[in-house]
């Protein structure tokens, strides 16, 4: 366990805003977080859990202890008739996790490559990507509590996962810290192709049957071609959860703008494109301050050069309004704002 003051929090956050962490602690072991528990002053301090910050508008400086995440480490943890379970550090990258177990003859998370962040951060927001979510290939993790220092080990249901959610942004939020998370990658693996851009990839090289490198291949291109780098453009990916509507909404709105990208789900709902409606309302490539949409991708928000956490919620606050006028719909924030 390491514990830095006064810390910059530009460079551990994707979007590149600045903010300062008054006190800042290393996080590489469960056996870390209870040391940090005993220390007088700091064990009963309000904490804050950080990744990759990859998923957080930070838009003022940390006077909550923030606890660095950096468990590392990549395995086989065990097998079983049908799976094979892969345990991974909290702190890993995620795109680094999904490159090794293809690298070990392991596919199953291929879909969901180059999705930024640390693998302890991924269960929180549920990614997901391409038609695939976390919590179809999680199998369990290991959390410490905050309070109390007690590991617990937490399965599928126990997480409640949501789209894009989680009991980590629900009831346990800033209770807890994941420090390790494991997944069941199938023996029997069949690629997951039902979604448009896939599709059009198989459609230009004539290939409809990818193996799982080729499918990590595709993917990692499509989302270069569409995405900006946040090591050049400051961004967190989707800053825009994709809206879940009724078949009835729907039809409602697809007989007002018969282009509107839109997907079935299980149940008879639907999932619109949220880049699609933003883009529908003239915001690809404006700017509001320092912060702008993205010229390639319209669901993506991206830090034009200085900005301020401020300049970010004031250009979401205006897109969000600007859907919800013309199309009823209210766009809900992916990363979480401080």
């Amino acid at each position: 366990m390491q514990i830095e003051a006064g810390v910059s929090l530009k460079s551990y956050n994707t979007f590149g805003l600045p903010a300062v962490a008054g006190r800042l602690v290393r996080i590489t072991a469960d056996a870390d977080v209870r040391r940090l528990l005993e220390l007088p002053g700091l064990g009963g301090a309000p904490k804050f859990v950080l990744g990759g910050g990859s998923n957080v508008i930070l838009t003022r400086d940390m006077p909550e202890l923030v606890l660095k995440v950096e468990v590392k480490g990549m395995r086989v943890a065990s097998e079983t008739a049908d799976a094979f379970i892969v345990e991974a550090g909290g702190g890993e990258s995620w795109h680094d996790l999904v490159a090794w177990t293809l690298d070990h003859g392991l596919p199953g998370l291929e879909n969901m490559a180059l999705i930024p962040g640390t693998v302890g951060a991924a269960p929180v927001q549920n990614i997901g990507a391409y038609g695939l979510e976390l919590q179809d290939r999680f199998d369990s993790l290991d959390a410490v509590d905050l309070v109390t220092g007690r590991s617990v080990r937490l399965d599928a249901s126990q997480c409640k996962f949501g789209y894009r959610d989680s009991i980590f942004k629900q009831a346990l939020a800033g209770k807890s810290l994941i420090t390790r998370v494991r997944f069941r990658l199938p023996r029997h693996w069949q690629p997951v192709l039902g979604y448009l851009d896939l599709e059009r990839k198989m459609a230009e090289t004539g290939n409809h049957a990818p193996d799982a490198r080729t499918l990590f291949d595709w993917v990692c291109a499509i989302r270069r071609a569409k995405l900006p780098d946040p090591a050049v453009i400051g961004n967190v990916g989707s800053f825009f959860k994709n809206p879940l509507v009724t078949a009835e909404q729907c039809r409602d709105i697809i007989a007002r703008d018969p282009h509107v990208v839109h997907y079935p789900m299980d149940g008879g709902g639907f999932k619109l494109a949220a880049g699609w409606l933003i883009d529908a309302c003239g915001w690809k490539g404006k700017t509001v301050g320092h912060a702008g949409v993205y010229e390639k991708q319209a669901l993506v928000l991206v830090n034009r050069g200085g900005a301020i956490g401020s300049e970010v919620q004031t250009l979401a606050r205006a897109i969000q309004e600007s859907v919800y006028g013309r199309f009823g719909i209210r766009l809900e924030i992916e990363p979480v704002v401080v």
